[in-house]
């Protein structure tokens, strides 16, 4: 039977405690995933991480890391390349401490490059970055580059899917709400979030997924600011997801990225069990 995840990008709103020992709290919530942050950089220590690892494997928690915001692996600045491939680094070494299974990132921007020259800087710094890790013994990690919400990023799902098929250690994020809002609102019903599990498994044989889920707001430039499951005038669909991800049989972690974290993630995991049982 597919195991299928749901848990919040971050410490959920409640707690207080220590980082590593938030899998306890959120196992106490019926959830079972966690992603943790490092968005504004990799502070966590060694020790912490350890310890975050065993607490997760104790309650049953699967972890990911969402490696800094500040990373452009396509800018046409070299020193931001090289600052971006050494957090990437970082983020793979703290991620093999603390056992995430994903370290999440996104890949960068278009800046002065056609979508084609900024790939090719991408797979280049990549290429920088695993042959630093390699140098370092660091091996259990796997990058999960994500789709990207902003037409001006790097990131679409074809460029996602393109990336993954060319490194090992790589597997996509698919960020549902960024495909929505890059696409215009192109996620309206099953059949569209069919087309998009259908061509992971088409072009990387998948039969499992990291994601993340939201509703979001965009413009004609894409992602603008992301919304609670409750504030349902936004897009995309949530049920839509959740029959399908019951139907495909994949193994699925579904990442709560809106406002309230853990508290749509647990409305999010009410809602898959309430579907299974009507399968």
């Amino acid at each position: 039977m597919a195991v299928v995840r749901f848990g919040p990008a971050g410490k959920p709103i409640d707690y207080k405690g220590k980082t590593n020992d938030v899998c306890t709290y959120i196992n106490a919530e019926r959830l079972d995933a966690y992603e943790y942050q490092a968005t504004y950089g990799v502070k966590i220590s060694k020790q912490s991480a350890i310890e975050l690892k065993k607490n997760s494997k104790d309650n049953d928690v699967l972890v990911s890391m969402h490696a800094p915001y500040y990373i452009n692996l396509s800018s046409n600045k070299a020193d931001v390349i090289e600052r971006s491939v050494k957090r990437l680094v970082q983020a793979a070494k703290a991620s093999e401490w603390m056992g995430a299974y994903r370290t999440v990132f996104h890949p960068g921007f278009y800046t002065t490059y056609t979508p084609e020259e900024a790939m090719k800087c991408c797979k280049k710094a990549i290429t920088e970055i695993q042959d630093e890790l390699e140098a370092q013994s660091v091996n259990e990690y796997t990058f999960a580059p994500e789709t990207t919400g902003k037409k001006s990023q790097l990131g679409n799902l074809d460029e996602i899917i393109e990336i993954c098929g060319s490194f090992e250690h790589f597997a996509p994020t698919v960020d549902f709400a960024h495909v929505h809002a890059r696409s215009g609102g192109s996620i309206k019903d099953k059949n569209a979030y069919n087309k998009i599990f259908q061509k992971l498994e088409d072009e990387l044989g998948l039969k499992s997924l990291h994601s993340h889920f939201t509703r979001i707001e965009y413009t004609d430039a894409g992602e603008r600011k992301h919304h609670t499951l409750a504030e349902d005038s936004y897009g995309p669909p949530l049920e839509p997801l959740l029959e399908e991800i019951v139907d495909c049989g994949w193994d699925v972690t579904v990442i709560c990225e809106t406002p309230f974290l853990d508290h749509d993630a647990i409305k999010m995991k009410v809602l898959y069990e309430d579907i299974l049982k009507i399968k």
